[in-house]
């Protein structure tokens, strides 16, 4: 017992004493907010309960744009700040990411407003899952480090399969909440076993020092390009990227309205991110393996997507194909960022112009899908007959969305896919002239499935009981009003979005 005791306390002289990381509590400061909100919201329902319930969605909203005021300040002072020995950065292209996520995150609780307060289950649970949720996305934008990544990415993904089934008594929200899970799970296995191989191999899980043993040549070739494939097929499951789609069309048909607007505009977001941060930082020297991989997923993608949406008669499920399709858009200029840091930095500026219009557009284009639906209780593209005859306002709306999403300009969308045609041709590679060709194929495609839904707006009669006015309430006003000003305003005055989007990721000396 006394040898004992001795060898404990002679281990525990031996150990050396923790020392603290510094923290800056400045750089996350939008994390502490975001953290801080759901924590608040937490206890006024426990407080207040039901009498609580009137007040979780503004607070909600509340705790979204706060986290900005730090984010502005950040910015102004446009100091780059590294935490934890390179594993947290706050950057121009963090803050830029993040403040896109938390507009995103506003938009889709204005969408979720009436939807959830008529709905029959508490609310604080809803909103406070969807903060967690944005915390993770958050996270994820300053995330240099594997494990940083994959945190970052389970505290985005845990809520949001559970919010993918909140109408717990429908067996298609269930449906749909289980497929995600699973596929979601069965990703971030398969994405965990590569990140496992490239650290066992660079025994290291910052990405800068990732790409250092990357490009001296020192670590085993085949186990990091299994690892790379690995890792981007997990994120591929992610951003529904074909063939690793098919859990996409029947979450979002099942999944309540504003969740499914959420996982196709945020989620996907946060994906992209997490991948452009493995792409551009950690594996930069292994062009040879990502740029090949990306290109068929980005082809296929936009491919697959287009022709499959052309077929759809329910409008979200033809959301969830067209935003397959917009994925392979996002991806495209990641398929040529390795040729040269000039190069990704145009396609790093290219992806982030893209997911802010796309942002706007698509939130858009859902808060009239959730407005249409009060009053039809359908999600069939037929139930859009005759909607400018009902309701002109709507349908006015819904066209310039899905012209935007269509490419036409001068709407947001045109500026988005030009970017990403500019970021293809400027690495002046067979590849990139190549996919451009596919890429301005599909925009053509697209035309006929978005157009298909114009057409029924304006041209066709409504059905006999849908011939009312419909009624929108003031949250989805709202929400419509920011995201036609902000489509609008991206097409026609596109140095608006480029003003801020114009960002690098290159941190390291290449």
């Amino acid at each position: 017992m006394l040898n004992a005791a001795s060898t404990l306390g002679n281990l525990l002289a031996s150990t050396p004493e923790f020392v603290r990381p510094p923290i800056d509590w400045h750089a996350v400061a939008p994390e502490l907010c975001l953290l801080g909100g759901g924590a608040i919201i937490t206890l006024v329902d426990v407080i207040w309960r039901e009498k609580g319930r009137a007040m979780t969605s503004a607070l909600a909203g509340l705790f979204l744009l706060a986290p900005l005021i730090p984010i502005l300040t950040l910015a102004i002072d446009s100091e780059d700040r590294s935490m934890f020995n390179g594993a947290f950065i706050v950057d121009k292209y963090s803050l830029i990411v993040k403040a896109i996520f938390l507009l995103s995150g506003y938009l889709v609780v204005l969408l979720s407003t009436n939807y959830i307060a008529e709905g029959e289950y508490w609310e604080n649970e809803y909103y406070g899952m969807l903060l967690s949720s944005i915390l993770g996305m958050v996270i994820m934008a300053s995330a240099r480090d594997l494990i940083t990544i994959f945190v970052a990415l389970e505290l985005l993904s845990i809520p949001a399969y559970m919010l993918a089934t909140w109408r717990k008594r429908d067996l298609r929200s269930n449906e749909a909440g289980l497929k995600y899970y699973l596929m979601g799970v069965f990703a971030s296995a398969i994405m965990l076993y590569g990140m496992s191989l490239i650290f066992g191999v660079t025994g290291s899980t910052i990405l800068e020092e990732i790409n250092s043993s990357i490009s001296s040549g020192d670590s085993s070739t085949s186990i990091i390009t299994l690892g790379i494939i690995f890792v981007v097929i997990g994120f591929a499951f992610k951003v529904s990227a074909f063939p690793f789609h098919t859990w996409a069309p029947d979450t979002y048909e099942g999944a309540p309205t504003p969740v499914t607007a959420f996982l196709a505009v945020a989620s996907k977001a946060a994906g992209f991110v997490a991948l452009m941060n493995l792409v551009v930082v950690g594996f930069f020297g292994r062009e040879d393996v990502f740029q090949p991989l990306l290109w068929i997923l980005a082809a296929l993608s936009m491919t697959a997507g287009n022709v499959m949406a052309l077929r759809q008669t329910n409008i979200i499920r033809l959301m969830a194909y067209s935003g397959i399709a917009q994925a392979g858009f996002m991806l495209a200029p990641l398929a040529v960022a390795g040729e040269s840091i000039e190069i990704a930095d145009k396609s790093v500026s290219a992806i982030v112009t893209y997911l802010a219009i796309y942002a706007a557009m698509n939130l858009g284009a859902f808060a009239i899908i959730l407005s249409v639906a009060r009053t039809t209780r359908s999600g069939q593209i037929e139930s859009y007959n005759g909607l400018f005859k009902t309701s002109p306002a709507l349908a006015i709306m819904m066209t310039i969305f899905l012209a935007s999403l269509a490419g036409v300009p001068p709407l947001g969308g045109w500026f988005a896919k030009f970017s990403v045609f500019t970021s293809l041709t400027s690495a002046d590679t067979s590849w990139g002239y190549g996919l451009a060709v596919i890429a301005a194929i599909n925009a053509v495609i697209a035309f006929g499935y978005y157009g298909r839904i114009a057409m029924k707006m304006w041209v066709e009669d409504p059905h006999n009981s849908h011939t009312s006015e419909m009624k929108v309430p003031v949250s989805l006003s709202t929400a419509l009003a920011i995201t036609v000003a902000t489509t609008l305003a991206f097409g026609i005055v596109p140095g608006i979005v480029t003003h801020f989007t114009d960002v690098s990721l290159i941190s390291l000396a290449m």
